[in-house]
This record gives structure tokens, C-alpha cells and sequence, in this order.
């Protein structure tokens, strides 16, 4: 796909704009997609989509009035969610592969980034829209039994799962959550490929359990996988779209699902460092563009328009977004292993932020920070 005459780095630099809001909605993307489900309308403002409502990707005021968003001054919690659709199976539920929280205080001065393990034991609440009693069981659960559509069971809702999702990571965390994206692998990877690639630096060799070098699947075999495997070696890489996700979802490595959600993390900072060099966060007019490039790969929630959210937290400074890797053991093993529980200093975390503690935790636990 071509958008006119544009040089090949910026002709699809307009797809930074979604980057952020797929990965977490952070500090400068903005994006408008085709469908707006569940969150709450702001008191006072317009339902998205009514009559009343400005249309998608439009500056909020006038130019001589306050620019989109300048409303906007936190605390702010927005939930990324990375799903494995298999849009190729008939009724494949879909599995939240990847789920981060943003924390922006008040003032929008700082963010923080922080993944949950997929398998992370959670109580997940009841929800009768798909016909769920609630229980306790792994995070990665909560999105596949809320898609669950009654009488249609070939035709699973991601926008419904991420209602279920969104409630339980609430009341796991205690935090109020604003607004999220969900995001398909196809989505990632046309992403990253839209803005040309990202530079990162890989911080361990890494062997990929599903792609050869030269990008294609590798062939199913009894047990697992056979062929040549793609490697990526420790140090600073550019990666392209598929190698970017698939350096994303590798976790039987060392480290195991911990490494991969510092991987992940990484990665995304490399994708806002990238759109920030562009301030193409305070540029709404591209917004509707990334709609026809994204298509049903990606699904926002909120009640706040993203061109909003977007221009509102471009003036985090880089070396205020941080990356926290949050520590975790199994429970149970071999046979009887349930999932993963975060350790007390990883949950005392959640608690310190939740009351604007994060900065004195992380110098009493620099352990905690995830280098970029």
C-alpha cells in the first residue's frame, strides 16, 4: 500500500499515529479505528460517532482556541492488549497474548509501562453478556471466555473479551482504566512495517520457535516445530514487521514469559522514540488516514477521542516513559503448575503507584527499571 508520492520513510510515518495507541496509547500516536465499543463518555461531551459528535481525527477547537485534548491533565490508565485471533480457524477464540498497562499521573509529566503475565492467576469476574460465572484462572483466559457470544459460537467478539479483560485487570491492579486498544499479530506487523522498521537493541540471542530466516513458517512436526531457525543476535538490530513480532512472541527462551514481556516493552519504546523524532503526535489531520491502514486489526475503547489523547501526552519526555518489568514465580509444578502470581515487590509496585510512590519504590528497586 502507497500514499501518493510520499519518500518511503514518511509515507507511512502516519502509521506512528497508531503505533502508540496499539502499543498502549502512549506518548505521541493517534489513531481513529473503525470500531468504538464499551468506556464511559466524558461529562458533558458527545457520545463518538453521534450527531453532535466532531468527526474522527478533527482537532477538538479552533485554531485559535486550545489545541485537542488541552483538557486533559491525568491521572491516566490505558490497556494494551495483543491477541492471537487465528482469523483462520472458524471460531477461534481470541487469546491476549500480550497485556501492558500505562500509568500517566496527574500532570502528564511521566508515564509508566508495565506488562502482566498472560498466564498471571487472576479472579475474573462474572459476565453474563457471554454467558460466564467468573472463576479463578489465568489472565490470558479472561479475553477468550468474554468474546464468547451466545447462540453464536463461530463468531467470537475481541471487543467483548476486552470488556471482560478490561474488568479484571482493573480489579487485579486497582487501577481505573481510561481507555485501551486491542491489536491482532496481522496489526502489529503492519505496523512496524508501515514505519519502516525499528531499531532496537537486542539484549539476549534469541531463537525463533516459529520463523525461518527468511521469514517464512517453519513446518509443523511432531512435538513442535522442524527447519532452519531465524536467530536474533544480542546487540542493536533493525527489525522489520515480521521480524519485530516474532521477536515479540518468542518466550521459550531464558527469562521465559518475563524476558518476552521485557522484549515487548522494549520494543515499544523503540516505536514511540521513532514517532517522537517525528512529532507526528500534533499533526490530527493524518489521523484518518490510519483507518484504511488498519482496518479490523485494531479495536479502541474509551470514551476520549485518541487524536485527544494523543496530542494531551506528547509532551512526555523520553527519559520520563519507564519501562517496569514487574517479577513473578510459577505456582505449582511440572503437572500441577496453574499459571504465574507476581511477587511481593512486584505487586508492591502496583500499590506504590497507585498512591504516586512509583519513583521512590523504583530507587529502593532499580531492578525494576527495563533498559530501553
Amino acid at each position: 500500500m502507497v500514499l501518493g508520492s510520499m519518500a518511503p520513510r514518511r509515507r507511512w510515518l502516519l502509521l506512528g499515529l497508531a503505533a502508540l495507541a496499539i502499543v498502549a496509547l502512549v506518548a505521541a500516536g493517534a489513531v481513529v479505528v473503525t470500531r468504538l465499543t464499551g468506556g464511559s463518555t466524558p461529562e458533558g461531551a458527545a457520545p463518538p460517532g453521534s450527531p453532535s459528535a466532531p468527526p474522527a481525527g478533527t482537532p477538538s477547537a479552533s485554531p485559535t482556541g486550545p489545541p485537542p485534548g488541552a483538557n486533559i491533565t491525568g491521572p491516566l490508565n490505558l490497556l494494551l492488549v495483543g491477541v492471537d485471533t487465528r482469523v483462520s480457524v472458524p471460531g477461534w477464540e481470541p487469546h491476549a497474548d500480550a497485556v501492558l498497562v500505562l500509568h500517566v499521573p496527574k500532570g502528564l509529566g511521566r508515564a509508566y509501562l508495565f506488562s502482566l503475565p498472560r498466564d498471571l492467576l487472576v479472579d475474573i469476574p462474572a459476565f453474563p453478556k457471554a454467558d460466564y460465572s467468573g472463576g479463578k484462572t489465568k489472565l490470558t483466559h479472561a479475553m477468550s471466555f468474554g468474546s464468547r457470544v451466545p447462540g453464536k459460537p463461530k463468531q467470537p467478539s475481541a471487543a467483548q473479551g476486552y470488556e471482560l479483560l478490561r474488568s479484571t485487570v482493573s480489579g487485579y491492579t486497582g487501577l481505573r482504566i481510561d481507555a485501551g486498544a486491542v491489536l491482532t499479530f496481522t496489526g502489529f506487523d503492519r505496523l512496524v512495517t508501515a514505519l519502516g522498521g525499528v531499531d532496537v537493541y537486542i539484549d539476549q540471542r534469541v531463537e525463533s520457535l516459529h520463523r525461518r530466516p527468511d521469514g517464512k513458517y517453519r513446518e509443523s512436526a511432531p512435538g513442535g516445530y522442524k527447519g532452519p531457525q531465524m536467530v536474533y543476535e544480542k546487540g542493536d538490530r533493525h527489525l522489520n514487521g515480521w521480524q519485530a513480532l516474532d521477536y515479540a512472541r518468542q518466550r521459550y527462551i531464558t527469562g521465559g514469559d518475563y524476558a518476552r514481556q521485557r522484549h515487548q516493552q522494549q520494543l515499544i519504546r523503540a516505536l514511540t522514540r521513532k514517532i517522537l523524532d517525528e512529532g507526528l503526535a500534533r499533526q490530527p489531520e493524518r489521523v484518518d488516514q490510519v483507518v484504511a491502514a488498519l482496518g479490523d486489526t485494531l479495536i479502541y475503547v474509551g470514551g476520549r477521542r485518541i487524536v485527544d489523547l494523543a496530542y494531551a501526552l506528547s509532551n512526555v519526555p523520553e527519559d520520563r516513559f519507564v519501562l517496569v518489568g514487574l517479577p513473578g514465580s510459577g505456582v505449582g509444578k511440572g503437572s500441577a503448575y496453574r499459571g504465574e502470581q507476581l511477587t511481593s515487590v512486584g505487586r508492591k509496585f502496583i500499590t506504590e503507584l497507585r498512591a504516586g510512590r512509583a519513583d521512590a519504590y523504583l530507587a529502593a528497586h532499580p531492578t525494576l527499571r527495563v533498559k530501553a
